[in-house]
């Protein structure tokens, strides 16, 4: 792992230059997939997943195929799943926006709505690894909104992905991944219902096909690479080289930055980070081409800095710290806030914004599956307390109908 100085030009490049260059072959050949299925329905999405996905069977995993899938979970990995999934609906319980009403003035009333979506699709990658705890991440918050009906796309569904599934409340599971599968949740098929948003993680061909169709049906966000930010001024060097190189093994594309006022901690945990690399080789390409240990001037540039970042992870060593970390998908304290532990186990969502979108929103959550709406009500006498305000607005706009309106109502 490279060891270098936040005052270098070309290393401040590096850390805050998040723009993915898109790949114009890819966006091409998303574009025609995604325009088959919407034009072609099945007859697309079915060759497609027989090319693609190399898969010739019915495209809805029947209950019973999932059921009998889920039985060759181990016993260990399926208490696992159970006790995420509890974590995870107890912190989505409080997600839930509320309702309430508000009197502004009298005679005139304004309720906050809430109502969940109807039909939402989770999609699940089927990579380089099942991924159970990604659906529990993206169903679970929607089941507990109070979504109708939960659709889950994968590639390939591992016994685990299938345990997920029931655990989770999915009503419905389809076999199918990569841009068909986004196109057939986004526009319907006669085998695939339409949905009313698409939620969770996938590879350049899903972040594609989800750019390309959130003009009709809303996505989550755009997930590009991960990454994990560590601040630091001490602390065991180890045990943040580890957080360096979990993070980095997910995707060659992955960043893995420390960020430390410390000479010395800057170079022990790049040593160790290389140590490590000999036990998890898959984290090797990542931390290759984009990890580094930056050396700062002080603690609060390396404060500054992480937050002009805007992280998916950030991890620090004290609660001071944690404070000023405003602008991050999600914040670890402390020497033992693992930020693996965050993938699968505290209950707080793992999926999260990467690419600097940290600046504007967090993680996945129940408030992303409802709709939240404003009722308005309003008696003769309240109307008549509003009028002066809403005729001299109107007409100090032009918009002369609308005082007319009003006005009508008080004669």
């Amino acid at each position: 792992m490279k060891v270098t100085s936040s005052s270098n030009a070309r290393t401040r490049r590096r850390l805050l230059d998040r723009q993915q260059a898109s790949d114009p072959d890819v966006t091409r050949r998303v574009a025609r997939i995604v325009g088959g299925v919407r034009r072609r329905g099945d007859a697309a999405l079915g060759d497609y997943v027989r090319r693609l996905d190399g898969w010739t069977g019915p495209l809805e995993v029947p209950p019973d195929e999932i059921r009998r899938a889920a039985a060759d979970v181990p016993p260990a990995v399926r208490r696992a799943i159970k006790a995420a999934a509890r974590r995870i609906r107890r912190i989505a319980k409080r997600q839930v926006p509320q309702g309430w009403k508000v009197s502004t003035a009298p005679g005139v009333v304004v309720e906050q709505r809430v109502t969940p979506l109807g039909r939402v699709g989770c999609y699940v990658p089927g990579g380089r690894y099942p991924l159970p705890s990604s659906l529990l991440m993206t169903a679970i918050p929607a089941r507990v909104a109070g979504v109708a009906e939960v659709v889950a796309a994968s590639p390939s569904l591992d016994p685990t992905v299938c345990e997920a599934a029931l655990e989770a409340g999915v009503s419905r599971l389809f076999r199918m991944g990569g841009a068909h599968a986004v196109a057939a949740l986004a526009y319907g098929t006669a085998t695939v219902p339409r949905v009313e948003k698409i939620v969770g993680p996938g590879n350049v061909w899903v972040a594609a096909a989800k750019a390309l169709v959130a003009a009709d049906c809303p996505i989550d966000f755009l997930a590009g690479p991960t990454e994990i930010v560590v601040v630091a001024s001490e602390g065991n060097a180890a045990w943040l080289a580890a957080d360096l190189v979990a993070q980095a093994e997910h995707d060659p594309d992955a960043r893995a930055v420390l960020l430390t006022p410390s000479v010395s901690l800057a170079r022990a945990v790049a040593r160790e980070v290389d140590r490590q690399l000999a036990e998890h080789p898959a984290a090797r390409p990542s931390i290759e081409s984009h990890g580094l240990a930056v050396v700062t001037a002080s603690l609060d540039e390396a404060v500054e800095l992480a937050n002009e970042i805007a992280p998916e992870h950030a991890v620090c060593d004290l609660e001071t710290v944690a404070r000023r970390l405003t602008r991050a998908g999600t914040v670890f304290v402390g020497p033992y806030g693992a930020q693996a532990a965050g993938d699968y186990a505290t209950g707080s969502n793992h999926v999260l914004p990467t690419g600097g979108a940290a600046r504007f929103r967090g993680g996945l959550g129940a408030a992303d599956f409802v709709r939240v709406g404003s009722v308005q009500r309003l008696t003769a006498p309240g109307l008549r307390r509003l009028a002066p305000t809403v005729i001299s607005l109107a007409n100090a706009e032009g918009l002369t109908a609308h005082a007319a309106s009003v006005a009508a109502r008080l004669r």
